[in-house]
Parts: structure tokens; sequence; C-alpha cells
């Protein structure tokens, strides 16, 4: 599949936005190459647009995303949806009366596009949603991979996507992105096969792979305690000298084994998992009386890794850059939360106004800062005003990045409340740490009796 140059221009447009409104993003997986063909590609769905942006930079092979037809009726945005060869889909939520058959005229468009070696991007929960669980999945993947097969389609192939995010609708958050291992449909259901079981294996296999990928939970607050569990094991494996546990990826591998003892441990004795989260909410609350934060507990205050010193002086010398570039981008940095949340979208949907609304205001405010500048300040100044236009914001975002965790070192640094209760929050951190310990090894060892 060749790639359009509009759509390769606007592809490496987009990867630039979401690696600036991400701190991270992490690929893990194998991503389909440039050479794929053939492939569908079902993602599960929490972010709005943001998530479909994801997955299409993350991966060279050209590949076309199916979105709600409902998209096309924003002007500026269906121009984007034609170049990037996106796929309407009439969704019963948006056209309650819509015709029978409409969905399968698209079945058949998408089906002929992966007989002809194109790849599809699909998200097969049917819309974007704020739970910590998969929703129940559609059947219409398998139906686009059968109808696929039957226009002719080899080599066919599908491939779960996992999306995941530390603090998905937050400006400098960090972004996962996890590849299952692709499956070949001839090897999930036999050539001879009627539609109706291929759809049928074809949702199993991708709902598998999800659930084998993502941390689900039935509750926000159970999901939230299995983060937390993980994030105080991650801490301890970095005060240990393990430096990957602080990535998104090592606590998202450290969060799946905390979901899966979570399970045995449920199944077993529930009430044991209420006292447990109940001991780590008691915890966090001694932390948040003296505003201190579990990695500066187990740490010992300054975090011990290679170069955090010159990163921390790089910081502090350009620290009267970033002070220029917080007066002059300040306002266009606080308005789009301000009109995000003044248009009140579902938490789904947070980042994907933020970035909209930010497309529009820092162009603006960069284009009208540069034309008063060349206006108003004369020369050589204003070629300084205009460079200071343009350096300065990147000087901003390392300081953004680390300004909550700065916070947090300098209480426990300095003379005070903070620092006087770190010898007593060690001890509660290392009776809480030995006592779901305790529980991991028992559990564990219940879930695989080798162990």
């Amino acid at each position: 599949m060749r790639e359009h140059p509009v759509r390769a221009v606007l592809r490496r447009l987009l990867a630039a936005l979401i690696g600036l409104y991400f701190r991270r993003i992490t690929v893990v997986g194998p991503a389909p190459e440039r050479r794929t063909a053939g492939r569908l590609l079902a993602a599960n769905h929490v972010n709005a647009l943001v998530d479909p942006i994801l997955v299409l930079t993350q991966t060279r092979a050209v590949i076309s995303p199916v979105a709600k037809s409902t998209l096309w009726k924003l002007p500026g945005l269906r121009w984007l949806l034609d170049v990037a060869a996106a796929v309407p889909i009439v969704r019963r939520v948006d056209a309650p009366d819509k015709a029978a058959g409409t969905n399968d005229r698209v079945f058949a468009r998408v089906g002929a596009h992966l007989a002809g070696g194109g790849n599809i991007l699909i998200f097969p929960e049917g819309t974007s949603h704020n739970q910590p669980h998969l929703a129940p999945l559609r059947t219409g993947a398998g139906r686009m991979l059968a109808r696929a097969r039957a226009d002719g389609g080899r080599g066919l192939a599908v491939q779960a996507v996992a999306l995941a995010f530390d603090a998905r609708d937050t400006f400098r958050s960090r972004a996962l992105v996890l590849f299952a291992p692709p499956r070949a449909l001839d090897e999930l259901v036999p050539p001879d096969a009627d539609a109706d079981a291929v759809a049928a294996a074809v949702t199993e296999a991708v709902r598998a792979d999800l659930a084998s990928l993502l941390v689900e939970a039935p509750s926000w607050a159970l999901h939230l305690g299995i983060a937390r569990v993980a994030e105080l094991y991650a801490h301890s494996h970095v005060a240990e000298g393990d430096d990957a546990a602080r990535s998104l990826p090592g606590q998202h591998a450290l969060g799946l084994r905390v979901g899966a003892a979570q399970r045995v441990l449920a199944a077993a004795a529930p009430a044991e998992v209420e006292a447990l989260l109940a001991e780590v909410a008691r915890y966090d609350d001694a932390l948040a009386a003296v505003g201190l934060d579990d990695e500066v507990v187990a740490l010992g205050v300054v975090s011990r890794r290679a170069g955090a010193w010159l990163r921390a002086l790089a910081m502090v010398v350009t620290a009267p850059l970033a002070l220029v570039g917080l007066a002059l981008y300040y306002l266009p940095y606080v308005l789009p939360r301000a009109i995000t949340r003044r248009l009140g979208p579902t938490t789904d949907a947070v980042s994907t106004y933020k970035l909209g609304v930010a497309l529009v205001v820092y162009p603006l405010w960069f284009t009208v800062g540069v034309v008063l500048a060349l206006l108003l300040v004369p020369w050589p100044w204003s070629a300084l005003a205009v460079a200071a236009l343009v350096v300065t914001p990147w000087a901003v975002l390392p300081w953004l990045d680390r300004q909550a965790r700065l916070g947090v070192v300098w209480r426990a640094l300095r003379p005070g409340a903070a620092r006087a209760a770190l010898p007593r929050l060690v001890a509660h951190r290392a009776a809480l740490m030995a006592r779901l310990e305790e529980v991991r090894r028992r559990v564990e060892g219940e879930a695989d009796p080798r162990t």
C-alpha cells in the first residue's frame, strides 16, 4: 500500500503534536511494519480521537481507520478523515432509524480494502468510554475479515492493540501502546468456515488478547487500588536499582501481576482485598497529611538515577529561558483547559478537546506575537523577540513535567513537618510492603502450585 503524500505529511504532523501532548509514548510489542498488508487492528477505546491518532502515528504501516459517521459533519475534520482514507460507519446510537443493510455496505467496502492488501483500524467496543474494563465487543471486525476472505483476500490477520495512560486527560502525561502478536485468520478459523464462525472466532481472539494486555477491574475504586499497589512495588524496585520499573511499561507490567493476584484473592477472600486497600489508603492519607509521596519515602528523598543531577543542573541553567517562556505563553497554556472545562466533555473526550483547542490557540498566539514583535520592536531586538517566541516554550516543558515532583522533594528536604515525618512514614511503608509481600507470595503460590 502506497501512502498518499498529503496523508504522509498529516501523519508526521499528528505524530509531532501527539508527541508534544504526551511526555512519553512507549510502544511495546510487534508494531505493524511498512510492508504489512491485509491486517485488521482492533484497539480498546478510552480516549476519543486521541486513540486512533496514537495507533496511526506509532507505526509506519498505511492504516485506514473506521470512524463514526457523525465526525464527517465537522467541516475541518471531514477533509482530514478523507485524506486519512477513513471509513464512516453509522452507529445505531447516532441513527436509531438507520436503514437495514447500511453497515453491510461498510463491511463490503472494508472487506474489499483488506482483500486488496489494505490495513484497517477498528475499535470493536463500538464507542469511546470511561470504564476501567473492556466494554462488550461487537462482531464487526470479524465480519469485515470474513467479507475480505470471501472477496479472495489471502494472508489476512487480526492484531489487538491495547492503549493505556497514566493520566489520559492531563497534558504531558504518558501513553503506552501495546501490540499483541498478530493472529493469522487461517489459524483462527478454517478457510471454509461461514461468516458467523469467523466473526465469533475473531471477536474472542481480540477479547482474549486485549484482556491479557490491559489492567482491568470491575470498578474504578478497585482499578485505582491495583494501580496504587503496582506503583508501590515500582518505587521499591527503583530504590533497589531497577530503574526500568519507573517507566510506564514497567508499572503496567506490575499492574497486570497485581490485578491477577487480586482476582485470585478476591475469589477466595474478598474481605482481605478490602482490608489491604484500606491499609494502602491509610498510608496515602499519612503521605497527604504532610504533602509527600511514596517515591520520596521509598528513595530516601533524592532520586538515585544515573544522570539525575546532570538533568537537574540543565534545568537550573535553562531556568531563565523557562521563566520567559512561562510569561510569554501562560495565557495560551491555561486557555485550552479553561475552554475544555467550559464545554464540559465526557472524561474520555477531555484530551481530544484540549488538543483541538490548543491547535487553534497556540498557532494564533505565536503568529500574533511574531507580527507584533516585527512591527513594534526595532531591529535587532525584534529578531531576538521572535527567537524567544520559538525557543523558550521548550525550556518550560521540563519544568512542567517535574513541577509536582520538585515541590514534594523541596518539602522533604527543608526543615518542617514533612521532613520530621519521614522516619515514621518509612516505618509505615516497610510494614505495608511486608504485608503486601506476604499476601503476594501466598496468592501467587495459590495461582500456580509450582511456585
